[in-house]
């Protein structure tokens, strides 16, 4: 056990110490990143929509051409079981399966015959620390260089990771992704933008990664009546923006108050991203940690 990951961890049908646990250098997705991952935030010891992130791990599992090796009864168990065993009330479960381990290096499929590795583990969800909420982050843009089924949760994320590791060397919390001269999502979360009171959000395409937390703000500003248009959104609209967000299980509404070092709005979080975080709080405290 670490201080980031409990023991024990679940791989192939065995519970065990994270130490204990290991899987063959010819495992596909070490050699190639052949494989897909989720991660279910845990509130209160009760994993949050958990039905959704397991039907988007199908979908991407269904997207690579990969078997699922355990049905929806089977991954609850393992989930319940990392729950219970993990020391922290509020916890992010991960997990991941990969085309498994044949006896040689070939990029077409191994035969049927290779069993997919399947790895899961918990970990403590850590959100936000309030003064860092309170001033908002900065963030730079980046030209998209990803693939063209980003809606689809692979653990190939090497484009994510250098195009993260550049903001983090100018300074900055995210790098927003730009494609064709329109805004895509973050680097490692989804992008929301404000304007002239309007919360504007990214379609879902190929091109982005749909979030579980994406999905909650869309019903909260339709449950609260906050004006919103879903479609796609230019490079210029989202300079000129009165408010930028990120979002994800662990930021949760994050303001980035700064872009490509210039401020966004008047260079504060703003009035409507206060307001969506406390509607988030609300949901998170009433339903969330009720199961």
């Amino acid at each position: 056990m670490t201080p980031y990951v409990a023991d024990p961890v679940y791989l192939n049908g065995q519970f065990l110490p994270l130490a204990a646990a290991g899987i063959s250098p010819l495992d596909r997705g070490f050699l190639y990143g052949d494989g897909v991952y989720e991660l279910v935030p845990v509130y209160s010891r009760k994993a949050f929509r958990l039905d959704e992130h397991l039907t988007r791990l199908q979908a991407t599992l269904d997207g690579i051409k990969l078997a699922n090796p355990l049905d929806l009864a089977g991954w609850q168990a393992v989930i319940e079981k990392l729950i219970a065993g993990a020391p922290w009330d509020d916890q992010s479960i991960y997990l991941q399966v990969t085309r498994g381990a044949d006896n040689k290096r070939d990029h077409a499929f191994p035969p049927a015959s290779v069993t997919p590795t399947a790895f899961a583990f918990a970990a403590p969800l850590v959100t936000t620390a309030p003064e860092v909420r309170a001033k908002g982050v900065a963030a730079i843009t980046v030209s998209d260089q990803r693939w063209a089924r980003c809606d689809l949760k692979v653990i190939s994320l090497l484009a994510n990771i250098l195009a993260r590791q550049q903001a983090v060397e100018a300074g900055c919390a995210e790098a927003i992704l730009i494609r064709d001269g329109f805004m895509k999502e973050g680097a490692a979360s989804n992008i929301f933008v404000v304007k002239n009171g309007v919360l504007l959000a990214p379609p879902k395409t190929q091109l982005m990664l749909p979030g579980i937390t994406y999905d909650l703000v869309l019903e909260l500003a339709t449950c609260y009546g906050q004006p919103l248009k879903v479609a796609e959104i230019s490079e210029n609209e989202l300079r000129s923006a009165d408010e930028v967000w990120m979002t994800s299980s662990t930021k949760e509404i994050l303001a980035i108050t700064t872009l490509d070092g210039k401020p966004v709005g008047n260079g504060k979080p703003g009035p409507l991203g206060e307001q969506m975080f406390q509607w988030y709080q609300d949901f998170k405290n009433t339903v969330m940690r009720k199961g």
